[in-house]
C-alpha cells in the first residue's frame, strides 16, 4: 500500500510540474516576441523538442509507417493552427489572458464531439459553456465593447486546441502516444518552418537569454512537460487530474503577475474565476465532490 500511495503522490506532484512548465511558458513566448517572430520562435522550439523525444525513444521509431504518418499529420496540422495562432496573440496580449482564454478549449470540447459522435453534451457541459462565456466577457470586452486583436485570436487558438484533443481522440486508438507526438511535433516544426520562409525574416544571431529561452521552451515547456503528463495521467484519476492540469491557466496568471507586473482587475479576476470553475465543471462534472458508493 505505501509503494502505491508513493506512486500516485509522485504522479500528482509530476502534472503540477507539467502545469507550473506549462504556466510559465506563457511568460517565456511573450519575452521571446520582443527578439523574434511567432513562426522562427515554433519552428526552432518544435524542431529541437522533435530531435530530443526522437532520442530518448528512438527505438520505437522503427514502428512508424503510413498510417501513423497520416494520423500524426491530421493531428499535426491542428497543433500547429493552435500553437500558430496562440503565439501570434500573445504579441498583443498578456501571458496571464492569453492563458485563459487558451484554456477554453476544456470547455469547446465536448461540442465538436458532438458534431463528430452525436454525443449530446450534457448539463455540465452547458453550465460550463455558459459561465466561461461570461467569464470570456469580462475578461476580453472593454469599456468600447470590442475585443481586442490578441485576445480574439487567444480565443481562436482555444477552438483549434479543442480540434486538436477531438483528432487525438478519434486517431490515436491502438497507436503508441509518444510515437503520434513525435510525428505531430515532427509536422509542426515543419509547417512552421515554411510559414517562416515565406512571411518572417530569421534573425541573423541570438543573445544567450534568447537561446535560453527557446531551449526552455523546447525542453522543459514540449519534450519534458509532456513526459510529466503522460506519467502523472497514468496513475492519477482522471477528475483530479484534469483539476492540476487546469492550473496551467492560474499559474500563467501568477508567473504574468510576478514578472510581467500584470495588474489584475477586480473584472479581470472575477472572469478568471468563472472561466476556471467553468473548466473544473466542464473536466470533471464535480465528480470528486460525491461520495462514492
Amino acid at each position: 500500500m505505501k509503494k502505491q500511495t508513493k506512486i500516485k503522490t509522485a504522479s500528482k506532484i509530476a502534472l503540477f510540474g507539467a502545469s507550473i512548465i506549462w504556466g510559465s511558458s506563457f511568460l517565456v513566448v511573450k519575452s521571446s516576441m520582443d527578439s523574434m517572430q511567432p513562426h522562427t520562435l515554433l519552428a526552432i522550439r518544435f524542431t529541437i523538442a522533435s530531435i530530443l523525444l526522437c532520442i530518448i525513444f528512438h527505438k520505437r521509431l522503427k514502428k512508424i509507417n503510413k498510417d501513423y504518418l497520416i494520423s500524426g499529420g491530421i493531428i499535426g496540422v491542428f497543433l500547429f493552427i493552435a500553437y500558430s495562432i496562440q503565439t501570434i496573440g500573445i504579441t498583443d496580449t498578456t501571458p496571464g489572458k492569453n492563458a485563459f482564454l487558451t484554456a477554453v478549449y476544456c470547455v469547446i470540447v465536448p461540442y465538436l464531439y458532438w458534431i463528430v459522435d452525436k454525443k449530446k453534451p450534457d448539463k455540465h457541459n452547458i453550465i460550463s459553456a455558459a459561465l466561461c462565456l461570461t467569464g470570456i466577457g469580462l475578461v476580453s470586452i472593454n469599456s468600447d465593447f470590442r475585443i481586442q486583436f490578441g485576445d480574439a485570436f487567444s480565443l481562436i487558438c482555444g477552438f483549434f486546441y479543442a480540434a486538436h484533443m477531438v483528432s487525438i481522440s478519434k486517431l490515436s486508438k491502438d497507436r503508441d502516444p509518444v510515437l503520434l507526438t513525435i510525428i505531430q511535433f515532427s509536422y509542426t516544426a515543419i509547417f512552421s518552418w515554411i510559414a517562416t520562409l515565406i512571411f518572417e525574416d530569421i534573425p541573423k544571431s541570438f543573445s544567450p537569454n534568447v537561446i535560453a529561452e527557446l531551449l526552455y521552451l523546447a525542453v522543459f515547456a514540449t519534450a519534458i512537460a509532456l513526459l510529466l503528463q503522460n506519467v502523472g495521467q497514468k496513475h492519477t484519476k482522471p477528475a483530479p487530474a484534469a483539476i492540476i492540469l487546469s492550473l496551467e491557466a492560474v499559474f500563467g496568471v501568477v508567473f504574468s503577475v510576478m514578472f510581467f507586473k500584470e495588474e489584475i482587475s477586480i473584472k479581470l479576476f472575477l472572469g478568471f474565476l468563472l472561466i476556471f470553475i467553468a473548466i473544473i465543471t466542464s473536466e470533471t462534472k464535480w465528480s470528486f465532490l460525491r461520495k462514492n458508493t
